[in-house]
């Protein structure tokens, strides 16, 4: 980076010292910058290269971080954080011990707001307003970004609403490039690419009938008109929208072009562009597509059976039944509530709707899983993808909550399967029809099963299987795929314990799980949720009510938000690795050995 312009930036005051003229060949440097990063060390690239031109205009005309700047969809800040002050950690990006992937407080007086999930961005910037006007600022500036069709859902709408009815000194800039991580859907996508041909509504604009100053749609890509509106709009008072339009992947030809694949494309050549082969020896499914190929499976048998995902189409694995059966799959946009009463809606009707949402993402809706569906005891089909700790997305992406807050719900049946097979079993009993709802969770990342397609078996709710019986003092009881990690553990070991797999955590095994803490001394619970609400905890609550007192020890994650690394490196660091299962089994059996 010698005798560059980014190499003399460290902070935007350092980018302010540049002329206007200069600031397009630091765009380039810039996008140079972020692309050789993320080609070796991986991330979300496409959204960032959309963004370059816009991050150096907003340093340049505001006076951040006095200025409160918001990035609606932390994916795309990665310029942000490369000008203030993050330049040289930047190859940490998402991993252990280096910075976030997305704004984090903690992290940057430049980052005013932890974003990890969607459309907060608005709410967020309009107390940011409202506070600077209490204070008496007048000064003050409020920006947030808004992009990858996050202004679709309806928290956004909901604080458009609001901030249409104050006078505060607040700036939205909608960066509009058509797609989130799947391409855009719904009626405001139709609307916002009838604007940028310049169609004129019979009706009032939608963003000025909220009162809101509109402005725009301009090239996101032009530095000059950038900084001309932006100059202009310091000036504006109230609340005012940009709309831009940009490319996502802007810059790099393959991102440009396959902009799905792009958005966090793994590892590739940053001279060409072209994707680095993967390894081409066979490997068991990842769960998201055994979910797929399994609810298209059976769709083509039962003409009931839909699915519903909230903008997660290729995440899910969806996208089969959407190629296949566009009439009977929805993505309904980033918009979690209106997906789950949607399913509960259909319910109604005798359809078999199959709700498919990342676990931190269910968690935007969870007065519509217990008002809407539990408490009239529809059976939706909830799958939830992603669960447990999913890896270098952070604290803000772990599915490690469900388990504690579906559990207590009424009428929930919550289900964890332990591999493909029993995944896909799990999905055809549901599709057979239940008298509840039902959650199915299960992990990112790949199984441990090959040939998995196997003939479907019907799964007896609420049963609990053994894995390994031994004559022992000590019984492992797990839930879900972290079993495997169980099993790994004791593989290792000279001591022969016995492990139990409860693929229902409700309603539990309450026969099985009786005659286990009957005959076991010691009792090791292991779960990639939260120990406090947990899978452990339900088995403590049982022992309790029945007057039964093993020693039990519950593996699981502690009472803090973990941060970002591998998944293997978080489960180290949790306790639920096969390493530390094995030196927790170590830890109990040595005091027994010694008493013998």
């Amino acid at each position: 980076m010698k005798d560059t312009l980014l190499s003399k930036i460290k902070y935007p005051e350092d980018l302010r010292k540049l002329s206007a003229d200069q600031l397009p060949v630091l765009a380039k440097e810039l996008r140079d910058f972020v692309i050789n990063i993320v080609a070796t060390k991986e991330g979300h690239l496409g959204a960032s290269l959309g963004v370059i031109e816009l991050t150096i205009a907003l340093h340049y005309i505001f006076d951040t971080p006095n200025d409160l700047l918001v990035w609606d969809v932390g994916h795309q800040a990665y310029p942000h954080k490369i000008l203030t002050g993050r330049k040289n950690l930047f190859h940490t990006n998402r991993q252990l011990g280096g910075i976030s992937g997305f704004p984090k407080r903690s992290e940057s007086e430049y980052d005013t707001f932890g974003v990890g999930h969607s459309s907060t961005s608005v709410s967020a910037t309009l107390g940011m307003a409202i506070a600077s006007k209490l204070k008496g600022d007048t000064k003050k500036q409020h920006i947030a970004v808004i992009g990858d069709a996050s202004i679709a859902s309806g928290m956004a709408f909901e604080g458009l609403n609001h901030a249409g009815v104050t006078d505060a000194n607040m700036l939205i800039i909608l960066n509009d490039n058509s797609i989130g991580i799947d391409p855009s859907v719904g009626a405001l996508k139709e609307y916002l690419t009838k604007a940028k041909v310049g169609y004129k509504p019979k009706t009032d604009n939608i963003i000025e009938a909220l009162n809101f100053g509109y402005f725009g749609p301009i090239d996101g890509h032009d530095l000059p008109k950038l900084l001309e509106t932006l100059e202009k709009l310091k000036s504006t008072k109230g609340p005012k929208l940009l709309h831009i339009i940009t490319t996502k992947g802007k810059g790099l030809k393959q991102a440009e072009e396959n902009q799905v694949a792009y958005h966090a494309p793994g590892k590739f050549d940053a001279a060409t562009g072209d994707l680095l082969p993967k390894n081409d020896t066979q490997q068991p499914p990842k769960f998201q597509d055994v979910f797929g190929h399994t609810i298209l499976e059976l769709a083509r048998e039962n003409e009931k059976i839909i699915g519903i995902t909230p903008a997660m189409p290729t995440g899910s694995s969806l996208k089969y039944m959407m190629e296949e059966m566009p009439d009977r799959a929805f993505d309904v946009g980033i918009a979690e509530q209106h997906a789950v009463t949607l399913a509960a809606g259909m319910a109604t009707q005798g359809l078999i709707p199959f709700c498919t949402i990342y676990s931190t993402f269910l968690q935007r809706a969870y007065d519509q899983v217990i008002h809407d569906v539990a408490l009239q005891n529809l059976p939706v089909i909830f799958c939830i993808d992603r669960a447990g700790l999913v890896g270098a997305d952070g604290a803000t992406h772990h599915g490690v909550f469900d388990i504690a807050y579906l559990n207590c719900i009424p009428n929930m049946i919550l289900a964890a399967p332990i591999n493909e097979i029993e995944l896909r079993n799990l999905l055809y009993t549901a599709s057979l029809g239940l008298e509840h709802p039902i959650a199915i969770r299960y992990p990112r990342g790949r199984g441990t099963i090959i040939n998995w397609k196997t003939t479907f078996a019907k799964v007896q709710i609420g049963k609990g299987k053994c894995l390994t019986e031994e004559a022992s003092e000590i019984a492992v009881i797990s839930t879900g795929a972290i079993a495997n990690n169980v099993i790994n553990a004791l593989e290792t070991i000279d001591e022969k314990l016995s492990h139990y797999h409860f693929c229902f955590i409700k309603p539990l095994d309450s026969e099985l799980l009786k005659k286990i803490l009957q005959k076991y001394k010691t009792i090791i619970t292991v779960e990639d949720g939260t120990i406090i609400g947990g899978f452990g905890s339900v088995i403590t609550d049982f022992a309790n009510k029945n007057e039964l007192a093993p020693t039990i020890k519950i593996l699981g994650i502690p009472d803090q938000f973990i941060h970002h690394g591998t998944t293997e490196e978080l489960h180290e660091i949790c306790g639920i690795s096969a390493h530390k299962i094995r030196e927790t089994i170590r830890e109990i059996i040595l005091p027994i050995e010694s008493q013998s």
